[in-house]
């Protein structure tokens, strides 16, 4: 699996598993942060191995770091989607403070977890990114003198 396929398939894992405000929820949020924490160490290993000579299936070293990048920022808001969710399924709901705090919550998980689904999608169109092929240029020509013009000693 290429790299580029491998960040598709963890990104429709991560659209075919919802985050739900319940213990399922908590369990595919562990999942994704699982599966993309796995997808990063391939990458940064991948960068690593594309600064050694005779590897050309990769992508460049440089889109790798930076799609690697990426991947993290998606880790870290899935991760602070995790307390917002662990109140929001095991807490009570029975007095009107609680239903009122649930509000922030609710807003808190919704914007890490749009945050996370940014920045896998950045990881993605950074692997995308076509890089220039080196040409080969020749050197250019020395200027010609003038067989004219003396020079001094």
């Amino acid at each position: 699996m290429t790299t580029r396929d491998a960040v598709d398939a963890v990104a429709s894992d991560i659209r075919d598993h919802h985050i739900t405000v319940d213990g399922t929820g908590l369990f595919n949020v562990r999942r994704h942060i699982e599966l993309l924490c796995q997808l990063t160490a391939r990458m940064a290993g991948d960068a690593e191995y594309q600064l050694a000579p005779n590897i050309t299936d990769l992508p460049p070293a440089t889109a790798l770091s930076v799609s690697a990048g990426h991947l993290g920022q998606a880790i870290a808001h899935y991760t602070q989607a995790l307390a917002p969710l662990l109140t929001l399924a095991t807490g009570r709901r029975d007095t009107l403070q609680h239903k009122l705090d649930a509000f922030g919550h609710h807003n808190s998980l919704r914007v890490h977890l749009q945050s996370a689904g940014l920045a896998l999608t950045a990881a993605r169109t950074a692997l995308e990114i076509q890089q220039p092929l080196p040409t080969t240029s020749t050197p250019a020509p020395a200027p010609r003198q003038d067989s004219t013009v003396r020079r001094r000693a």
